[in-house]
């Protein structure tokens, strides 16, 4: 019996891999024994690798053009060849137990065993001039492209959430803080628009590193190019990429795609973990200024008064998750030698559960935003609690004609004085605040009302109600476009 010819990589291809599941599909012509049974297990990634199965049917398609077009396959062939791809796809598609299932290594191995059932001796042609290794490339590029851009419109999701938001309490008081003290009062318009800005930087980072994933690796081989005359502008034209990638040493080994992603991932997830412990606290007993819809929280099996804000609690604790990914992605990089090894096929399961949770946080927190509760009259109390009008007073002075410093330090007695007292700011007699300046008069009242002091918050980007308003409709404008995130 005649031994296959040798693919790309050196290597003898079989067709399938043998009935008992033991060797490679792909690479088994050198070897005279089968693997270990648990090493087998260890080595094949179709149990999570299937998941590109479109993209390796979309790369195979394109390839199959590539090589018609030297004259590797006729023009008939390369068309029975993307049928059966196509194929392949659709049924894989509906049964994606079988496919996971099937004992292949890799989804390439499946792939290529499906084509040959098909398409017998044809089936072997595909791989002509290709290598897993750009292969699996361009499947993992192609599918984080993908996952990018879902991710991005998940984004706008939550983002056109927040504008709405703005948009209803542009005007609502609502309590600042820092050192989660009391500070100053703001609305809660901006304090949404505050998280829209993170969002905005979220989706600047994802836009930068979508523009670093969109290289074509197709063409270079197992690392030192294709040895055949393949137009690679046109191959990276096809799959919708900007264009092909320059070195092929680079371009089987380069994963720093996935560190981006990854980073603006970790990123994000930070943000949403900031904004769901932001609302935990709002809407705790103590603070209650908004309240979670039903549909976001849950019970006590014990206590029947509880109402807890577990949806948040998750967003905020996967932040660990995602982060860990990118962290693990940087450490199974760390001193890799040119050009690919197998600890990159850790590459994809990080990557996939970081998209995976940072999707299911972004839809729960839109659910969350968009349901969110909000009482106006205890957000308006603790707004202007605390003596957060205690920095206005200080500008009254200063408009009066006494220098910041000893402003400040004048406001600081009199707030002593109304602690003592156990009233706030606005409510001490006048005779009691002239006892501290006597530049202090009875226009005093106008500057230390709560709708006061929002109001001339009116520089750019400060909480005046009309800057926020300003600011919502501006954002709307920005975030317009569902198609295009």
């Amino acid at each position: 019996m005649n031994a296959p010819p040798p693919n790309a990589d050196g290597l003898r291809s079989r067709s399938a891999p043998p009935a008992d599941g033991s060797t490679g599909g792909l690479w088994g012509g050198r070897f005279t024994s089968s693997p270990d049974a648990a090493f087998k297990a260890f080595n094949d990634s179709l149990p999570f690798d299937a998941r590109l199965i479109a993209e390796d049917v979309e790369g195979s398609k394109a390839w199959a053009g590539a090589i018609a077009s030297v004259g590797v396959i006729t023009a008939e062939e390369r068309d029975r060849l993307r049928d059966a791809l196509d194929d392949i796809l659709a049924r894989a598609l509906a049964d994606t137990h079988a496919l996971r299932t099937s004992g292949h290594e890799d989804v390439h191995a499946y792939v290529e065993h499906e084509l040959v059932q098909r398409l017998g001796p044809l089936g072997k042609k595909l791989h002509t001039g290709r290598s897993r290794n750009d292969q699996v490339a361009t499947d993992f590029r192609l599918w984080t492209r993908r996952a990018v851009d879902d991710v991005q419109r998940d984004l706008a999701d939550l983002a056109r959430a927040l504008i709405d938001l703005a948009d209803r309490h542009a005007a609502t008081p609502f309590p600042g803080f820092t050192h989660l003290q009391l500070a100053q009062p703001v609305t809660l318009g901006h304090w949404a628009l505050a998280y829209l800005e993170m969002l905005e930087r979220d989706r600047e980072r994802l836009q930068d590193a979508r523009r670093r994933v969109n290289r074509c690796p197709l063409g270079s081989g197992a690392l030192a190019g294709a040895a055949y005359p393949i137009d690679r502008d046109a191959l990276a034209a096809e799959l919708g990429f900007d264009g092909p990638t320059r070195n092929s040493l680079d371009a089987v080994s380069d994963r720093d795609f996935v560190l981006d992603v990854l980073a603006a991932l970790a990123t994000l997830a930070v943000h949403l973990s900031r904004l769901a412990e932001d609302l935990i606290v709002q809407c705790s007993t103590a603070f209650a200024t908004v309240r979670m819809s039903d549909a976001v929280s849950t019970g006590s099996s014990l206590m029947p008064q509880k109402k807890n804000p577990d949806a948040l609690e998750l967003v905020r604790g996967k932040v660990g998750r995602i982060a860990a990914a990118h962290q693990a992605m940087l450490i199974t990089l760390k001193a890799l030698p040119l050009a690919y090894n197998k600890d990159m096929q850790e590459d994809k399961e990080g990557l996939f559960d970081a998209v995976d949770q940072t999707a299911l946080c972004l839809k729960v927190a839109v659910t969350v935003v968009r349901t969110l509760e909000v009482d106006e009259t205890r957000s308006r109390e603790l707004a202007q609690a605390g003596y957060t009008n205690a920095t206005d007073l200080a500008d009254y002075l200063v408009a009066k004609g006494v220098p910041f410093r000893e402003a400040h330090d004048i406001v600081g007695a009199a707030v002593n004085h109304a602690v003592q007292r156990d009233l706030p700011l606005e409510a001490l007699p006048l005779d009691e605040l002239q006892r501290f300046s006597d530049a202090i008069d009875r226009d005093v009242a106008d500057w230390l009302a709560l709708e006061a002091v929002l109001d001339k918050r009116n520089a750019l980007g400060g909480a005046a109600p009309a800057r926020v308003r300003e600011a919502a409709a501006a954002a709307r404008t920005r975030w317009a476009d569902t198609n295009h995130p």
